[in-house]
């Protein structure tokens, strides 16, 4: 199937990693559906696609509730006919040593990152497309831990997982799925992140700079591609090689 005639669906698509997916997949041709709880900012991000000649669209969404993910699909289908590629990348984070948690926050990243994964993941293997693909944008923390980072990366762990499985489970319809795992990347957030944290970042990653959410963006449309037909069930270290 040629790029130009599959539609992908990107969670959390208008802000950071998301936003640079959902550019990067309509500049490859893909008919781009933004899934966000912010509709201000993904019109922006649709405005800025269909200005370079993409077709995208916006959807306020919850990934979190199974019936806004059910929508999401809903009107994926309603506009465009099918979804071909399901990015699954909205999440929560925030910083905090393991022994300060309560049982609130751990309740949190259950329900929004857990949860929210395998809610998603589940209409995305009844729904999408024979051939297609299922991405999960994990994190380098479930194999680069970080002090105060242990709620989120055992989230993105268990995200992992689901995939490493799925993969068995909708591999009989050639759809693969994978997970790609950034590491500290130049979005928004970083402006919360310690300059001792980014220092490490860099000194940890041969290639001695933090990520670009293009860096991830493109990993993302090679999977997105015919050209990733024969990847899956991989979990993808995309962090500069950062240990």
């Amino acid at each position: 199937m040629r790029a130009e005639e599959r539609v992908a669906v990107v969670t959390g698509g208008s802000r950071g990693i998301g936003r640079a997916i959902s550019e990067r997949l309509a500049v490859a041709g893909m008919h781009v559906v933004i899934g966000s709880r912010d509709q201000e900012t993904a019109a922006r991000v649709v405005a800025r696609i269909k200005d370079v000649g993409g077709q995208a669209t916006a959807i306020r969404t919850d990934i979190t509730q199974p019936a806004a993910v059910k929508e999401l699909f809903d009107a994926a289908e309603n506009q465009y006919g099918r979804v071909d590629v399901w990015v699954n990348n909205a999440a929560t984070a925030t910083a905090g040593p393991l022994s300060h948690a309560t049982d609130d926050d751990f309740d949190q990243y259950v329900h929004a990152n857990i949860r929210a994964t395998f809610v998603a993941l589940r209409e995305a293997a009844r729904r999408i497309r024979d051939h297609g693909r299922i991405i999960v944008i994990s994190s380098a923390l479930t194999v680069s831990p970080l002090p105060g980072m242990a709620l989120l990366a055992a989230g993105k762990a268990a995200g992992d997982q689901f995939a490493r499985t799925l993969a068995w489970e909708v591999g009989s319809r050639s759809v693969t799925v994978n997970s790609v795992l950034p590491g500290l990347t130049r979005t928004g957030v970083i402006d919360t992140v310690p300059q001792h944290v980014i220092d490490d970042a860099k000194a940890r990653t041969p290639l001695g700079r933090l990520g670009e959410p293009s860096d991830i963006a493109d990993i993302v449309a090679f999977l997105a591609s015919d050209a990733g037909r024969w990847i899956t069930g991989q979990i993808i270290h995309a962090a500069g090689g950062m240990i």
